[in-house]
This record gives C-alpha cells, sequence and structure tokens, in this order.
C-alpha cells in the first residue's frame, strides 16, 4: 500500500506585524493506493501567527507545511489508519448486497452453437 500526503492550497496573510505572507491555513490531504483500490481523508489546519523562527513563504516546503499540521492537531497515524481501513473496506467488503431470498434469480439458457461448416 503506498500513502502519500500533499499539501493543496495555503491561505496566507499579506502582513503580521512585520512579517509578509504568513501561512494561516493549510488544506491537507492523504491519499492511499493499493492496486486498484484507494482512498483519502482531506481537512484544513490553522495556525497562531509565528513567534520565533519565520521562514519566508517563497522557502517553504511541503515537508515543513506538513509538520505544522501534525503539530498543530492532525493526526497522521488515525488519518492514515482511516485510509488503510477504506481500501481493506473495498478489497474485503465489510457488508454486501444479496439478493433477496424469495425473489427467483432468473438464469438465461445456455444456447448451443453449431458450426455449419464443420458439420
Amino acid at each position: 500500500m503506498t500513502i502519500l500526503w500533499i499539501i493543496e492550497r495555503l491561505l496566507v496573510k499579506p502582513t503580521e506585524g512585520s512579517l509578509t505572507d504568513v501561512v494561516i491555513t493549510a488544506d491537507w490531504r492523504c491519499n492511499g493506493t493499493q492496486d486498484q483500490y484507494s482512498g483519502t481523508c482531506y481537512g484544513s489546519c490553522s495556525f497562531q501567527p509565528p513567534s520565533g523562527e519565520f521562514t519566508p513563504y517563497p522557502n517553504l516546503t511541503q515537508e515543513q507545511v506538513l509538520g505544522w499540521c501534525y503539530a498543530n492537531g492532525v493526526d497522521k497515524t488515525a488519518i492514515e489508519a482511516n485510509v488503510t481501513q477504506q481500501i481493506e473496506n473495498q478489497i474485503n467488503p465489510p457488508v454486501v448486497t444479496l439478493p433477496l431470498p424469495w425473489v427467483p434469480v432468473l438464469v438465461a439458457p445456455i444456447e448451443t452453437v453449431v458450426d455449419a461448416q464443420a458439420a
């Protein structure tokens, strides 16, 4: 199974005190795939104005912003478990739909095809 985290969008305050282009919200997505099956979770994470170290907007990395998300309430382990469960439920459905037992199942008759040239 492959799990991939991505930041899809950043909301930015043009100015915050003496700082410019301060990220206040990140929209994230966690995608999982296994063979033809897939699962996803997404959400947003908001941040307090920075105090101390500040990374200018052009120097941000996706990994850095994801780290902020994990440090501000995004439960990486729980989200990945949710995506994994979505895929597991597709592979082994916990609930299925069966035909109603009182409704007869119609089966099409089998036709025999004879090749005229072979006969």
